[in-house]
């Protein structure tokens, strides 16, 4: 993508375990690649401990990268980083009490996010931006929720604050790690509206962090796939969810089917084991253990990744290229 407001090249964060004399080093990520357009939901897909959410605190600057390139809005970035990008990159947390001071109004933090990234606002312009985002993303009325307390919040209405939170910066992308993921199902396809219109509406790109597949094919135009710090996978949503390539992406469908399917088209993917450690990995796919169609070549060598279309990757010895 040309025009990518974000662009990630080779990004690897490892972290150091077992004590300082340990030489045990933990891969969460390992050469990640990929791009999110202007105006584009791209879901980061795969289970626990598979690197998602490590990617969106290396680019909010909660972890240095230990190497690799990332450029946001046309600049390379940094260790850390900078109040600017973080402002334009802000992140909403999967537990909503983390952003939310619990012993003060709901409105004190909004009105500090305004105060420290558009200080060209003054008391009253404040007050009025804040009733303003709080009823965007569905908050109704603005000035009443603005002065509840968060226990007086529902957990759908505290995480909807805090997309309201970040809107506070004028953000060109949100970085919004598993937000459905403690909600009921009943109240999550609400929050997956509230993404929708802010990239239909407010032109804002979305970086959707999930293990769960169903709420990622409803929201997001593209879909990466991650398993063990490694991107084994990434398309369309429609080309990943109709024609799934990897082994482990089939896994990962045979979790969550299509109900609309006849049960005669279900997947059926056998799981010959559990996520890998990644502490010092060896050589050779990280889902070779696990996977049905494993040869030898899995087990000795990273396969290469493979382009099957104009939008469509994957990493498979398995997989031939057209």
């Amino acid at each position: 993508m040309t025009d990518a407001i974000l662009s990630v090249d080779q990004l690897c964060r490892y972290f150091r375990v077992g004590g300082f004399r340990s030489a045990g080093v933990l891969h969460a990520t390992d050469d990640v690649t990929f791009e999110v357009a202007p105006s584009e939901i791209v879901a980061l897909v795969g289970e626990s401990g598979s690197g998602k959410s490590t990617i969106a605190r290396v680019l909010a600057g909660l972890y240095p990268p230990t190497s690799g390139t990332i450029v946001f809005e046309g600049e390379k970035q940094g260790r850390t980083a900078s109040r600017r990008v973080r402002g334009r990159m802000p992140m909403v947390f999967q537990d909503p009490f983390g952003s939310i001071n619990p012993v003060l109004r709901v409105g004190h933090s909004l009105h500090r996010s305004l105060k420290l990234h558009r200080p060209e606002l003054n008391r009253a312009q404040r007050e009025a931006e804040a009733v303003a985002l709080v009823e965007k993303v569905g908050l109704l009325p603005g000035a009443e929720v603005l002065r509840r307390y968060p226990h007086e919040l529902s957990g759908g209405q505290r995480q909807r604050f805090g997309f309201a939170q970040a809107l506070a910066s004028r953000p060109s992308l949100i970085l919004a790690d598993e937000p459905v993921s403690m909600l009921d199902v009943s109240i999550r396809i609400g929050l997956l509206n509230v993404m929708r219109s802010l990239r239909d509406d407010e032109h804002v790109s979305l970086l959707y962090i999930t293990h769960d597949l169903a709420s990622a094919r409803y929201v997001a135009d593209r879909m990466i796939v991650l398993y063990a710090g490694r991107i084994v996978e990434e398309g369309t949503t429609d080309e990943v969810i109709s024609n799934p390539s990897h082994p482990y992406t089939r896994l990962l469908m045979a979790t969550a089917p299509d109900p609309r399917l006849p049960l005669s088209q279900e997947t059926d993917v056998e799981d010959l084991g559990e996520p890998p450690k990644v502490i010092n990995p060896g050589p050779g796919c990280r889902f070779a253990p696990r996977c049905p169609l494993a040869m030898d070549q899995c087990r000795t060598s990273t396969p290469a990744t493979v382009q099957l279309s104009a939008t469509k990757r994957v990493a498979c010895y398995a997989v031939q290229a057209p």
